[in-house]
């Protein structure tokens, strides 16, 4: 006993004595509830995250349990597997197949611009070689020399030339008085006829690459050529999986897919001939349209659809750069057909939103351009306005006065054409080739050497005639554009002088042609200075 009790205190640890003089905070029952409503808080919390947590996995577990009965009592699995499969087989070998004709397909594309583009240069150095021997010749009569002009033509090639040059125009100005065209004056036409067998020529080499376009997929079956059954077989798998068809970007790719098929119906497309196919005409622009609106249960579930940008994609990768190869090698400024049917397509693709409106277009800016750089080239190449001595110009039927009277109206024709482009190309760039570089430059100096009269006033009137109206809208404080001041002074000097000669008429209607420009200044103080109380209504 006395041998347990020893050992029993050895064996316990010493218990450590209380010092009374150390001081211990002060406890109360307020602390002690505080405390253990602390405890009982962060224990509930604890409890409540696991009770959410178990909660969650009981979910997932029925959830879980769910899917794996569902997947063992339906065969959608194979199905879908099955149609994925095919899918990617369907793909592969349609893009084996483009691959395989997009070398052919870009070469009659090539092969078909390359007549149009010979055919306008060929009508192009015509023209300015028969200016170019015109007006030689014209200066050498002028000038009494009986030395033909260096690097002129032989006296028998220049004659049949101009032989040529006349016989043109005069059957152009037969067919305008059997159709009853009034108002034209010589030089406003494009002079781009072909002879009989140059239209030979042209039309059998386009109908043989015509042939070979039919020809690239006629050993190809349908279902890798037709565009519509191509959209079909996307348009099954956006209504069956519409989730997966966004995630594989099908919107992005099929611009790309689709364009050496719109490619070979794009061979035979010239939108600068009249009656030209509207791109809205066109199978591939009607397919591509049904595809887009066609309406799935499971799109109302999606803000937008992506395959709303797929014709606008398609108009950009490749119906802009066609357009830019057309401008750029075959379309000639002076051809008012051509200029308003190129404006009217360029305005129906801009306006109609055939156009992507998330993304800036590149396409859309070389276009434009490329048609301000030609309409330059036009300006510096084809415009020449002869100037002759007064008394060479005076007899209305001379050699001098018929040349220099169609160079002016080419290039007021010209500016015609130039202006139309307003709303399409920026305003500052149109008035600038318009105003600045052609009638301030070439127009108006032949004005100036017209004497004031029915003359100068039709040349005036048709001026003012291809200026928009819209120009003119917003002009403040009665003063006209910047651009049109030494024009406006023009007008001013010849009312002056058909004031002087009595001829009232004729001054009124040159004060009507300043208020059309909204030189509302010029006309009030003309008015003022002569006392032409009865004008002031007009302003």
């Amino acid at each position: 006993e006395t041998y347990s009790d020893a050992s029993l205190e050895k064996s316990q640890p010493a218990k450590p004595k209380f010092d009374p003089s150390v001081s211990l905070p002060p406890v109360n029952l307020e602390i002690v509830k505080k405390r253990l409503s602390e405890r009982i808080t962060l224990l509930q919390d604890v409890h409540r995250a696991h009770q959410k947590e178990y909660e969650k996995y009981m979910e997932d577990m029925e959830n879980s349990k769910l899917a794996v009965q569902e997947l063992e009592q339906s065969s959608d699995a194979a199905l879908n597997y099955k149609f994925y499969r095919a899918m990617k087989t369907y793909v592969e070998n349609l893009i084996n197949c483009l691959n395989e004709k997009l070398k052919d397909i870009n070469e009659l594309e090539l092969a078909a611009h390359a007549l149009l583009q010979q055919q306008a240069a060929r009508v192009l150095k015509r023209r300015q070689d028969e200016l170019k021997t015109e007006s030689a010749y014209i200066q050498h009569l002028t000038s009494g020399s009986d030395k033909p002009a260096n690097g002129g033509l032989g006296g028998d090639e220049r004659t049949q030339l101009l032989e040529m040059c006349e016989h043109r125009r005069t059957c152009r100005r037969q067919v305008r008085e059997c159709s009853g065209e009034a108002d034209h004056h010589d030089g406003m036409s494009s002079d781009d006829e072909l002879t009989p067998a140059e239209v030979t020529e042209f039309q059998k080499s386009k109908d043989n690459v015509l042939e070979d376009s039919r020809r690239i997929f006629e050993d190809v079956h349908g279902d890798f050529c037709d565009i519509r059954k191509i959209l079909l077989k996307f348009q099954e798998w956006k209504e069956k999986f519409p989730d997966s068809y966004c995630d594989a970007y099908i919107s992005f790719c099929l611009p790309k897919l689709l364009n050496p098929l719109i490619k070979v119906q794009l061979i035979n497309w010239n939108p600068l001939e009249q009656n030209f196919t509207e791109l809205e005409e066109m199978p591939w622009f009607r397919a591509i349209e049904e595809f887009t609106d066609a309406k799935t249960v499971s799109e109302s579930k999606r803000d937008d659809d992506p395959d709303q940008e797929v014709l606008p994609r398609v108009t950009e990768k490749t119906i802009l750069p066609k357009i830019t190869a057309f401008v750029k090698s075959v379309w000639d400024p002076l051809s008012t057909s051509q200029t308003k049917n190129l404006v009217q397509l360029c305005r129906n693709i801009f306006e109609n939103q055939l156009l992507s409106k998330n993304e800036s277009s590149r396409a859309k800016e070389d276009l434009m351009n490329t048609v301000v750089l030609r309409m330059k080239k036009s300006v510096e190449d084809d415009v020449f306005i002869p100037l002759y001595p007064k008394r060479t110009v005076e007899d209305k039927s001379s050699l001098c006065s018929k040349f220099q009277e169609r160079r002016f109206w080419s290039a007021v024709k010209l500016l015609s054409n130039i202006l139309l482009w307003d709303g399409i190309v920026q305003e500052d760039i149109v008035r600038d080739l318009g105003l600045s570089k052609l009638l301030n430059r070439y127009l108006l100096l032949n004005l100036l050497n017209t004497p004031p009269g029915l003359d100068n006033i039709e040349k005036c009137n048709k001026v003012v005639a291809c200026l928009p109206e819209r120009w003119f809208h917003d002009l403040q404080s009665g003063s006209t554009l910047p651009e049109l001041r030494n024009f406006c002074q023009h007008l001013l000097q010849c009312a002056r002088t058909l004031h002087k000669n009595n001829h009232s008429d004729e001054t009124k209607e040159v004060l009507l042609l300043l208020v059309k420009v909204k030189a509302l200044d010029i006309v009030e103080d003309f008015t003022e200075e002569h006392k032409l109380e009865h004008l002031k209504s007009m302003i």
